[in-house]
């Protein structure tokens, strides 16, 4: 009696050798169906023994064929294959193979040991890139950080610097205003006190003792004649005249003091400043100057400069000279006036000057500051070429939008011309 229903059967685990000579062990399960009795009863003898060992047969030849990795990831593809293989050979039986199915591929457990491990090393590597990648980002966001934080730091330093300086600057120039309103007070109120030897004799009795008091006044000497020192004091002072001709108007000291000083004024803070600057133990002084500093230079401030330049190479300190053109910036309202008149009065013939921004200048300041070579060097910070009165008119021209005419007075003119505006 034969069952025409739809049969399933399950095959033991078959070993089977992949392409790469591992073994494996796989399991199936077929799902058949008798659609002819005759030709099952009579085409073949035990036709379920006849599918197991045409499924094995045929397992093992797509097996083969494959990788197990390959193998382990393509079961629909052997479950197709062997459907096909096992459907064709049992047709003439009779029999119709409706489906396959593999209930498991198990590797060697040496191979799954090993699988683990490389899968744990797979991960493992992730891991490590990824922690990498995390470390690398967080170097990079520090450096930043840090990089802004030393920016800021320098920022603040700077402005503080600035503000410091411009502080000492007024505390220096109040103080100097304030010293010589004393020093005039005191001036007149002498000549107009018209002090007499008495007088001077009884201060310098009240002056003794402060001279005994001071901290270095271990050996003090007074005339044995202390009556005669004072008179021989008070004849010598009473050559004096008691009107000495000065002013007696009296000091406003409300009224601004002036801050011009005359060039020995100037020379003698020069020379003070630069023994503060070697008793501080400054290296090197970075001065600047005017271009051409000798007596051809006709310009006022030439003589000034000269005598710094020569105070501080004999001053023994290390020294750099920047000797700036004339600047660029103060030509803006010369060419504003021309534009606006249509004439560009001068008196430069036709000479000409290699003008100089104030900010070109800064640079050349901070790169000589930076620099480690420049000790004992005059540089001559200056534009890339000379600048003409037609040069000059011409930019005024372009801002007029008509020509300018230039004007070539002497310099007797010139001076009036300025003195007049």
């Amino acid at each position: 009696m034969i069952d025409l229903r739809e049969q399933v059967v399950s095959f033991p685990p078959q070993p089977v050798i992949t392409e790469d000579n591992l073994t494996v062990s796989i399991d199936t399960v077929i799902y058949f169906q008798v659609t002819d009795p005759v030709a099952a009863t009579y085409e073949i003898a035990h036709y379920i023994q006849a599918i197991e060992q045409l499924t094995m047969t045929t397992l093992r030849n797509i097996i083969g064929g494959m990788s197990l990795e390959h193998a382990l990831t393509s079961r629909d593809q052997i479950n197709s294959g062997l459907r096909g293989e096992l459907d064709g050979a049992t047709g003439k039986w009779g029999i119709r193979v409706n489906r396959v199915e593999l209930k498991g591929i198990d590797p060697p457990p040496s191979i799954i040991d090993a699988m683990e491990k490389q899968m744990r090393a797979e991960r493992d590597k992730r891991a490590a890139i990824l922690t990498a990648e995390g470390d690398r980002q967080s170097a990079i966001l520090t450096a930043e950080g840090q990089k802004q934080a030393a920016i800021l730091t320098a920022e603040g330093e700077k402005q503080a610097a600035i503000l410091s300086a411009e502080g000492e600057k007024q505390a220096a120039i109040l103080t100097a205003q304030g010293e010589g309103r004393a020093i005039e007070t005191v001036f007149q109120a002498i000549h107009d006190g018209n002090p007499d030897q008495k007088l001077l004799s009884y201060q310098y009795l009240q002056t003794l003792p402060k001279i005994a008091s001071g901290e270095n006044a271990s050996t003090w000497i007074i005339p044995a004649e202390l009556t005669k020192a004072l008179g021989t004091l008070g004849n010598q002072l009473g050559t004096i005249p008691v009107d000495g001709g000065g002013s007696r108007t009296r000091v406003d000291l409300d009224e601004p003091v002036e801050t011009g000083e005359s060039s020995a004024g100037t020379q003698a803070a020069v020379e003070a400043a630069l023994e503060a600057a070697k008793a501080a133990g400054v290296r090197r002084v970075l001065y600047t100057s005017v271009v051409d500093p000798s007596d051809d230079n006709p310009a006022a401030v030439t003589p000034d400069h000269v005598a710094t330049e020569r105070d501080l190479r004999e001053s023994g300190l290390r020294w750099t000279f920047l000797r700036n053109n004339l600047y660029a910036d103060m030509q803006a309202d010369t060419i504003a006036q021309a534009a606006a008149s249509g004439q560009y009065v001068t008196n430069t013939g036709d000479g000409g000057a290699a003008y100089v921004t104030r900010a070109d200048c800064a640079a050349a300041a901070v790169a000589a500051l930076l620099s480690t070579e420049l000790d004992d060097v005059a540089l001559d910070v200056t534009g890339p070429r000379a600048i003409t009165a037609d040069d000059v008119a011409t930019l005024a021209a372009q801002r007029r939008g008509e020509p300018v005419e230039v004007v070539q007075v002497d310099d007797a003119a010139y001076v009036a011309g300025l003195e007049q505006a």
